[in-house]
């Protein structure tokens, strides 16, 4: 039996509006189109992916107690260099990022995974200068 290895994919671009939607589940359905996994020809050693363009990032919810209680930490790699930032932070900064973040801890931490997270295109509000690609609207 030999290996499927998926040639000539075709990409498509997807608009998801992020206007209401949970955090977590938005990014795990924006990581399966991102992967490629909604698509027959999938292969877990080949991008098979679509481009995924967000918008309205300011308008994201969490549940529970998140807002307040999740922490994002980053470090400067020098002695006492830990940061931290809530979620809450994060929202009213930048909230591009907490999509980001949370569609990047579910793709793969490699040279596959960094090529796919460079389809993500996420917009704070309602605008983005993808029309030329016609994204189509994705339904959840």
């Amino acid at each position: 039996m030999k290996t499927f290895v998926p040639k000539d994919v075709e990409r498509k671009w997807w608009l998801v509006d992020a206007d209401g939607k949970v955090l977590g589940r938005l990014a795990t359905q924006v990581a399966v189109l991102l992967r490629g996994k909604h698509k027959p020809q999938f292969a877990a050693f080949v991008d098979t992916g679509d481009f995924v363009v967000v918008i309205n990032a300011k308008k994201i919810t969490v549940t529970g107690q998140k807002r307040e209680e999740k922490v994002y930490y980053s470090h400067s790699q020098y002695p006492g260099g830990l940061k931290t930032k809530t979620l809450k932070d994060v929202l009213e900064k930048e909230p591009e990022e907490a999509i980001r973040k949370a569609v990047r801890g579910m793709i793969p931490k490699n040279k596959l995974g960094r090529a796919v997270f460079k389809k993500l295109k996420v917009y704070r509000g309602p605008n983005h200068p993808h029309q030329a690609q016609h994204p189509e609207a994705y339904k959840f």
